[in-house]
């Protein structure tokens, strides 16, 4: 099954580097970033910051290795972490399984 998996970063230099380990391991076929305004609760505070959101396209199967990695590799206390199946055009579905197969 396709996936997004949505996470959020400190800045560009975070979101590419745990980008491209992703894609370079074969856990994502790709990787989309784009500068965001956040808005949110944290320790009690509302807080507004720039970050980086990242959707990560893969498989299910590759799940707990994208997450293992994004949370290693992350500079947040407690990363965003959130991710759903979609569908696509037959032929981008297949390009994704097979970037991704099980390694």
């Amino acid at each position: 099954m396709i996936i997004i998996v949505h996470t959020t970063t400190a800045n560009m230099d975070e979101a590419k580097s745990i980008a491209n380990v992703l894609v370079k391991k074969g856990f994502a076929a790709c990787v989309n970033m784009h500068p965001i305004t956040s808005v949110y609760k944290w320790k009690g505070n509302v807080e507004e910051e720039g970050e980086v959101e990242l959707s990560i396209k893969t498989t299910s199967e590759m799940l707990e290795k994208v997450k293992n990695t994004v949370n290693s590799m992350h500079s947040y206390e407690l990363p965003a972490l959130i991710w759903w199946p979609v569908d696509g055009e037959d032929k981008y579905a297949q390009w994704i399984i097979e970037c991704v197969r099980k390694k």
